[in-house]
């Protein structure tokens, strides 16, 4: 059972040793940001835009971490190289980065932050099934965070809304994925994934005041001005996705997740859409990986996981990936090397 070494607290240790207090903050009042980055053959992908998200939410939150954004880009890809020698029997890794306001009873005197990034595997089980059958989207009754309230660009552990809308999504549909609204009833996000629809060879999405602004939701306003697709940002509201051509999410480890149905509704002809099917198939060639190829083998047939790591799910070899899962990676700025130990093989 593989136990990946962690940083923590200014440590470097096995992660089933990073313990938490349990009078930080963190865990007592969710007073924690934090950011959650994936590698692609080993490599990071676009870590300085995962970053700089986190370091946004811990400006706007008031905590110092009492380190440079430089000092955690460089932690982050210390903890990837420090586990590279256990990737061969999980492919490929989620980083996450987090920083609680630590010990006190008020914010403004608590402190000093806490500091912790970790590797885990990439839940490949929960998606991999879903690039071919498309997801199920549930738009709840549990709003997103006002602006006024909380705003939702920030990424945080406050999430018992996202709680709640994950309770609603089961009751409505057992494989459903939440889709949350704001108090106008104009679509937001979903529970850690951007929400996009395709009409008439338009992408749309909401606008940023209201939603994460997520990393893999860039990546697709950037593929889509290299593919040439239309792509905007408006209101969206319900009716607009019963009668899109079709849908999708984005998140960090799926990258792109075609939905087939929302509320029990199929989504245009109820399979995954060729936007989607085209977006896939170019950020794979990208960063190298085929991404729909490398989920679908390997789903399924992980390690035990350690020290409470919830996911049991493996990716490609270290340093010689079945070439099946390769692909030439596409010349252009999408913060990825242009070189890849899959012999230069193209998407089929």
């Amino acid at each position: 059972m593989a136990d990946y070494v962690a940083y923590f607290g200014g440590q470097w240790l096995p992660f089933s040793e990073v313990k938490i207090d349990p009078m930080d903050r963190g865990f007592l009042v969710g007073d924690c940001v934090f950011d959650v980055a994936r590698t692609f053959n080993g490599k990071s992908f676009r870590m300085k835009a995962h970053v700089d998200r986190l370091y946004r939410s811990l400006k706007f939150v008031r905590i110092d971490p009492g380190l440079s954004p430089e000092e955690m880009e460089h932690i982050s890809e210390e903890v990837i190289s420090r586990n590279e020698h256990l990737r061969a029997d999980v492919g490929d890794y989620q980083i996450w980065q987090f920083v609680t306001r630590g010990r006190g009873r008020w914010a403004h005197k608590a402190g000093p932050a806490v500091v912790g990034v970790c590797t885990r595997q990439i839940g490949f089980s929960r998606f991999a099934h879903l690039y071919s059958a498309g997801a199920h989207g549930v738009i709840v009754r549990t709003h997103s965070f006002s602006s006024d309230a909380l705003d939702p660009k920030v990424k945080h552990f406050s999430r018992m809304n996202f709680n709640l809308a994950e309770l609603e999504a089961g009751d409505v549909d057992p494989e459903g994925w939440p889709i949350l609204t704001d108090g106008r009833g104009n679509i937001t996000e979903g529970v850690g994934y951007n929400v996009f629809i395709v009409t008439g060879g338009v992408i749309r999405t909401a606008g940023d005041r209201g939603i994460l602004q997520g990393v893999s939701r860039a990546m697709v306003f950037d593929l889509a001005r290299e593919l040439g697709i239309p792509i905007v940002e408006e209101d969206l509201q319900p009716y607009d996705v019963y009668t899109a051509d079709e849908a999708f999410f984005t998140s960090t480890s799926p990258c792109v997740l075609p939905v087939t149905r929302v509320d029990r509704r199929p989504i245009g002809a109820g399979t995954p859409g060729p936007v989607a099917r085209r977006l896939l198939a170019t950020w794979s060639e990208i960063v190298g990986v085929d991404i729909v190829a490398q989920a679908g083998h390997f789903e399924g047939r992980g390690l035990a996981p350690s020290a409470g790591v919830a996911h049991r799910h493996p990716g490609l070899v270290a340093h010689e990936p079945p070439a099946a899962f390769c692909s030439r990676p596409a010349a252009g700025s999408f913060d990825m090397p242009d070189t890849s130990p899959c012999s230069w093989l193209r998407v089929t």
